[in-house]
């Protein structure tokens, strides 16, 4: 088997530990400190950028999986967050990992703050991809994200339209790349999660009025007063999770950092996944 330091995004093989009636499927590569990845909304774990992936393996030891029910786990499937931060919890105990950086793209992103909330004594930095904060949003989203999102395979367009930038031909190139690069694993396969599925478990976890609901103010409550350090990474353009929503908190999270690259959408650590990575790696350092 493949040493940890040997492994690499498109070779770490798949493992399971079981925990609470069900199989949680993963990888790990890498060296250093721990790092937890959570996914995006309708994805699995063969959908992170192996780029990217590597570039952070450079400085820590990165986990990523698939949550309860989707990809090659077992159990019920449900984009809660609490039942999110669950998989997380429970995966990180069966590791034996005593502290990590949690971080999250998109949906993934509510699962790492909600994560991050609930075990503070586990985590030692946020990283915030492509998703939003708890609460109201300050700018809205754009219907043509879950007009497209909602749809039961993508095309590149839809890949264009739904994670980059499409009226930008440098964004469009980028993202060429990475669907390529993504492509690359050997054993990968379409494990997109079914539509009737994403829309089912979405509307069970969010609200009419946003899509992240904090209804007690507990989680922004949790943000404006802890002293973990949370790095936003941005795209100047996405279409459901506006930069702007994490400007406005500028003043109110002590501990917020963020960054907003620009010609891209939603999955900024796709288009840019070499300096996305030397970015986290830089803050982690640093703060």
């Amino acid at each position: 088997m493949l040493d940890v330091l040997e492994k690499t995004a498109l070779t770490a093989p798949n493992q399971t530990v079981d925990v609470d009636g069900r199989t949680l499927a993963y990888r790990t590569f890498g060296s250093g400190p721990n790092m937890v990845l959570c996914v995006r909304l309708r994805a699995t774990m063969d959908m992170w950028d192996p780029l990217f992936l590597d570039k952070l393996a450079e400085n820590f030891t990165v986990t990523i999986f698939d949550y309860s029910g989707l990809g090659l786990s077992t159990g019920t499937p449900s984009y809660a967050k609490p039942a999110m931060a669950k998989d997380v919890n429970d995966l990180v105990e069966a590791l034996g990992f005593e502290k990590i950086v949690i971080g999250g793209w998109s949906l993934g992103g509510f699962a790492a703050q909600t994560y991050a909330a609930s075990h503070p004594d586990k985590v030692s930095h946020v990283l915030a991809i492509g998703t939003m904060p708890p609460g109201l949003m300050v700018k809205p989203f754009e219907p043509l994200f879950f007009e497209t999102a909602g749809k039961p395979d993508y095309s590149t367009q839809d890949e264009y339209t739904l994670f980059f930038e499409p009226g930008s031909a440098k964004s469009r190139a980028l993202a060429d790349a990475s669907l390529t690069r993504i492509a690359a694993r050997s054993d990968v396969t379409d494990r997109i999660t079914p539509s009737e599925v994403f829309m089912k478990s979405v509307g069970e976890s969010s609200d009419p009025t946003t899509p992240f609901p904090d209804p007690d103010g507990a989680l922004g409550a949790f943000f404006r007063g802890t002293d973990i350090p949370v790095l936003a990474l941005c795209g100047d353009h996405d279409i459901i999770f506006p930069v702007e929503n994490w400007y406005a908190l500028n003043d109110l999270w002590p501990t917020l950092f963020v960054v907003t690259f620009p010609e891209s959408g939603h999955g900024p650590q796709h288009q840019y996944p070499e300096m996305a990575a030397d970015i986290i790696a830089t803050f982690i350092s640093n703060s």
